[in-house]
C-alpha cells in the first residue's frame, strides 16, 4: 500500500482537503484525544463517498466524527481515515406536512431555534445538546423526556462501502440512547423529521428558552465534558447515584467529576484521555460496590486504551 499525498492535499476528485496527523482534541467536546492518520471534512455527500472510496482502495478503516459532543477518542489517536460530517449543512422545511429535513452535520440546538421561530413544536428538549443531528439519530439523542425516536420519519447515509442507504424509525430499532446503526459501519448524511407546525412563534420561542435555561442550571458548560456519561438506571438517575456515592469532585489528573452535576465529567484543564476512562472506571468500580449496581456509559470509546 503506497500512500503518496503530501500533508496538505485534495481528496482525489473532489476539491475537498485530504490531511494527515490532525489533532482530534479540538473536534471533541472534551478536548481531549490524539491524531487522526488521516482526516477529511466533507461538504457534501459526494465527497463523502469520494472519501470512502479512497478508504477503500488504500485499506484503510473508517471513523466518522459528527460534533464530538458523545465519545472520547485515545490519547493514542485512531488509524486510518477520520471523516468530520459537521459541514455537512443543510435544511428544508416542508410547511405542508410539517416536516424538516437536514444535514447530518446540522447543530440541533440550531435545528431547535430554526424551527422554534417558525411555530414549530417537536424540537424543544434539543436546544441544549452539543451534537448534530446525525449524532442524535445514531445515539437517539434525547432530554426532557423527548428523543429523537419519537419524531424521525427517516434517514438516508452510506454504508462504509459507499453504498446509499434508507432507514425508517423500525430498520433504526431505537432504543434509550441507541440505535440498531451503532452495529452497522455506515453513516447517516441527512434526516427527515415530522414536527407540529402551527403554534404562535413567540410561544415555542418562550419553551425552547426555558429548555436551555433549564439545562444550563444544572449542567456545566464552562468545562469541557461530553455530556452525560453513564445512561440512567431506572428507575434512578446516575447522577443521583454517583452524588450518593461521595463522588461529587472526584479527580484523576484533570478529569474531574462535576460538583453541579455528578453525571459529567469535566476537563479541568490538560486532561488526557486515559484520566477520563480511569475516572469513568473508578466511578463504576464504587457504585457498584456501594449499590450492587452497573452504570454502563452513554460516551463511547474509540481508538486504543492500553492496560484499561
Amino acid at each position: 500500500m503506497v500512500l503518496s499525498l503530501d500533508r496538505h492535499e485534495l481528496l482525489p476528485g473532489t476539491d475537498c482537503p485530504l490531511k494527515r496527523q490532525v489533532s482530534l482534541a479540538g473536534y471533541t467536546s472534551y478536548r481531549v484525544g490524539g491524531e487522526a492518520e488521516w482526516f477529511m471534512a466533507p461538504r457534501t455527500a459526494e465527497q463523502v463517498s469520494a472519501g470512502l472510496a479512497w478508504a477503500h482502495d488504500q485499506g484503510l478503516p473508517v471513523t466518522l466524527l459528527g460534533a464530538g459532543s458523545n465519545l472520547l477518542i485515545s490519547d493514542r489517536g485512531l488509524p486510518g481515515l477520520v471523516i468530520c460530517s459537521r459541514y455537512l449543512r443543510q435544511m428544508v422545511f416542508d410547511d405542508d406536512a410539517g416536516q424538516l429535513t437536514a444535514a447530518a452535520g446540522e447543530p440541533l440546538p440550531n435545528l431547535a431555534w430554526k424551527a422554534a421561530r417558525r411555530g414549530w413544536r417537536g424540537l424543544e428538549w434539543a436546544v441544549g445538546i452539543p451534537g448534530t443531528l446525525g449524532g442524535a439519530v445514531f445515539m437517539n439523542a434525547g432530554a426532557h423526556g423527548a428523543c429523537t425516536a419519537e419524531s424521525l420519519i427517516q434517514a438516508q447515509g452510506m454504508s462504509f462501502a459507499g453504498d446509499e442507504m434508507t432507514w425508517s424509525p423500525q430498520d433504526l430499532k431505537f432504543a434509550y440512547r441507541t440505535s440498531s446503526l451503532q452495529q452497522t459501519p455506515c453513516l447517516v448524511t441527512q434526516a427527515t423529521l415530522q414536527l407540529q407546525p402551527g403554534y404562535a412563534p413567540a410561544e415555542v420561542i418562550a419553551d425552547t428558552q426555558h429548555a436551555l435555561e433549564q439545562r444550563r442550571s444544572t449542567q456545566p458548560y464552562n468545562r469541557p465534558s461530553c455530556g452525560s456519561v453513564f445512561r440512567n438506571p431506572t428507575p434512578r438517575s446516575a447522577g443521583q447515584v454517583i452524588e450518593q456515592s461521595g463522588l461529587k469532585g472526584y479527580q484523576i489528573g484533570q478529569a474531574q467529576v462535576s460538583t453541579l452535576h455528578a453525571n459529567f465529567i469535566v476537563n479541568c484543564g490538560g486532561a488526557k484521555a486515559m484520566d477520563v476512562l480511569r475516572l469513568i472506571q473508578h466511578v463504576q468500580d464504587q457504585v457498584q460496590t456501594q449499590w450492587s449496581l452497573a452504570l454502563h456509559p452513554e460516551v463511547r470509546l474509540l481508538g486504543e486504551f492500553a492496560g484499561c
